[in-house]
């Protein structure tokens, strides 16, 4: 934990994953934080009401934004995003900043940063807490998820810098190491290191299993860790490809083509070749991710 929390009133649009974790983390962080939640289904709202954690819980948005937060933090799949922004620009009486916990930036900065144009008191800055799980809901919510988490914001020729320093402030008060991107080189970041991944993880789980299913007996740790991420919510990963489809498709060309090299290393039984290729990813890693 780094400083104090820097917000006084603060909502969560969002009781997942993600938006539970937050709130959990501030409610251990800040017994005396007034905290909101808004949800679409009444269950996880009522949970954290009832628990305590949150002062305000509600199904209908307007109702928490009368308490008048001065950080909205959108916890919502990212198509939901511009529809939740517009009645936040419409009703929020202000000021306020707002910030997300989305896995592509370009389009959703892009967009927000145009609805909130008109609203010289509202302030968006783009947030991705890069601390996800295959596991998703309420029931999966941790408060010490961010604790040592890298959180990427993100920003624009028009961002606010206090906005800024403000949001940074709370992920590190939440436990996250922050770092500056633009929109566009986190979309092509979290394309290499997150996105195609997923994809990965999917494609080894269909070629491996799809067609001898009884493999899936002999499983040890390497094929599980390598897997564990397919598990994540289709649907939630379909609109994060989508989203980012350009810079996806480039990381795909350039997988398709290092596997391309070791297939052709095969077919010629090129066992240099072959080492090579495995000496060198090694070397990579090990140079790159040494605090594994």
């Amino acid at each position: 934990m780094d400083g104090s929390n820097p917000f006084h009133r603060v909502a969560v649009l969002g009781p997942g994953l993600l938006g539970g974790s937050i709130l959990f983390a501030l409610r251990k962080r800040d017994s005396e934080a007034n905290l909101s939640v808004w949800g679409r289904r009444e269950e996880p709202v009522e949970q954290l009401t009832s628990t305590g954690t949150v002062q305000h819980g509600s199904t209908d948005l307007a109702e928490i934004l009368k308490e008048n937060p001065d950080l909205i933090i959108l916890a919502t799949p990212i198509g939901n995003m511009p529809q939740i922004a517009r009645q936040i620009a419409e009703t929020s009486p202000g000021p306020a900043i707002i910030t997300d916990v989305g896995s592509t930036k370009v389009g959703i900065v892009e967009v927000l940063e145009s609805i909130f144009a008109d609203r010289g008191d509202l302030e968006f800055i783009g947030s991705h807490p890069m601390a996800g799980s295959e596991k998703t809901g309420l029931e999966n919510a941790d408060a010490d998820l961010f604790e040592d988490a890298a959180c990427i914001l993100t920003r624009s020729p028009t961002t606010n810098l206090d906005a800024l320093e403000r949001v940074q402030s709370l992920w590190q008060y939440l436990g996250c190491s922050t770092s500056l991107l633009e929109p566009d080189v986190h979309d092509e970041t979290v394309a290499r290191i997150s996105h195609l991944p997923h994809l990965v993880a999917a494609a080894v789980v269909k070629a491996g299993l799809e067609k001898f299913s009884g493999a899936a007996d002999f499983c040890g740790g390497g094929f599980r860790d390598t897997t564990r991420i397919a598990s994540g919510p289709p649907e939630m990963w379909s609109e994060i490809l989508l989203e980012n489809r350009g810079k996806v498709i480039e990381s795909l060309r350039d997988l398709i083509r290092e596997l391309e090299s070791v297939q052709q290393a095969l077919n010629d039984l090129d066992r240099d070749r072959i080492t090579r290729f495995l000496e060198e990813a090694k070397q990579l890693r090990d140079q790159t991710l040494s605090n594994d």
